[in-house]
């Protein structure tokens, strides 16, 4: 494509902060027509809503999706009727078709010792966290009925075949299934559907249950290749995954469905506590313009650029605080692009 459509959704918090830092990094790389839009809590308190029609048609009608982050204690609310910041993720996840979440985790060789684990525990490690996106508790009938309160999780064959097809794309070696299947009767038809997907596969498929792959992943990370698992429980592990690297603030994903428009946001939140400061690390808002470049665009040098360029200024010392540094966003922003 030419020129490229993109739409950027700062959203709240620090995200203004690190799409300024991504739209820098863009205008370094080529020609590409981005078009701003509101979302989450900012849309909130311009349009009170999370997610506009005008805001879904124009992701529809682009070429990617560039999300920043939403949310923040200013939109915080136990009213079930009031609308929240997250709804417009979901609304965007839902309104174009994004089934299939994909985060990958691959600590860089200069952050090895800035890691909650030992050294040798987490090297090599280079995993794909692939998440259904549309179906299960977020998206099941929900409600309260006097003092109770009740939230549904439903998932179809049809979804779970989907999903793991995604998952055994992108399998190397071995896909990790995560269920409840020892509990939940969704678990149970997944686990029938996956071990179904994987017949005539030359990949190996392993069953874990969620508890003990959230113990798995911190003991022996570097033996996972891709983890396959439903929408709550790759909510959590993702960011328990995230933290290997030493920061959920140097990870990126993606949104992908079938056709139309991906979707590219880093894992962490709105960090509202250091909005306005200047400090937001921007490597993992990098990290997801490279994956919108690569999966969303089919730009593979520029992306791979980008990527070499993060890694580079890390070994060049590069540190934002969440690393243990002092750098900012500004900082950051000018170590990589000195790298590209």
């Amino acid at each position: 494509m030419a020129r490229p459509r993109i739409v950027a959704l700062p959203g709240d918090g620090i995200g203004p902060e690190i799409m300024a830092a991504a739209r820098e990094l863009l205008e370094r790389l080529g020609d590409f027509e981005i078009e701003e839009r509101p979302i989450g809590g900012a849309s909130i308190d311009a349009h009170g809503t999370a997610l506009t029609d005008e805001t879904l048609a124009a992701c529809r009608r682009a070429d990617a999706v560039l999300l920043a982050a939403v949310g923040g204690p200013k939109w915080d609310t136990t009213d079930p009727d009031a609308p929240r910041p997250e709804q417009g993720l979901l609304g965007l996840r839902k309104g174009l078709g994004l089934f299939a979440n994909l985060r990958p985790v691959r600590p860089p060789r200069a952050l090895l010792d800035g890691s909650p684990l030992r050294r040798e525990r987490i090297e090599g490690t280079d995993l794909l966290v692939v998440r259904e996106l549309t179906g299960g508790i977020y998206f099941g009938e929900r409600g309260r009925e006097d003092a109770r309160a009740f939230d549904t999780c439903v998932y179809s064959v049809e979804e779970i075949e989907r999903i793991a097809e995604v998952a055994f794309r992108f399998a190397r070696r071995k896909v990790t299934s995560v269920d409840k299947a020892n509990v939940l009767e969704t678990s149970r038809l997944w686990r029938e559907t996956v071990t179904r997907a994987a017949e005539g596969r030359d990949v190996e498929l392993e069953h874990l249950l969620v508890d003990n792959a959230a113990m798995q992943l911190v003991s022996r990370p570097a033996e996972f290749d891709v983890i396959l698992t439903e929408n709550m429980f790759g909510d959590i592990l993702s960011d328990e995954a995230a933290m290997l690297t030493g920061s959920i603030g140097m990870l990126p994903s993606a949104s992908v469905g079938d056709s139309g428009p991906g979707l590219f946001e880093p894992v962490h939140g709105s960090a509202p506590d250091i909005a306005g400061t200047g400090r937001a690390n921007p490597l993992a808002m990098f990290g997801s313009v490279a994956m919108m470049l690569r999966y969303g665009l089919g730009r593979q040098e520029e992306a791979a650029a980008v990527e070499s360029a993060v890694d580079r200024a890390l070994e060049a010392g590069l540190r934002t605080r969440d690393l243990g540094g002092e750098a900012g966003t500004e900082d950051a922003t000018k170590a990589v692009l000195a790298n590209l």
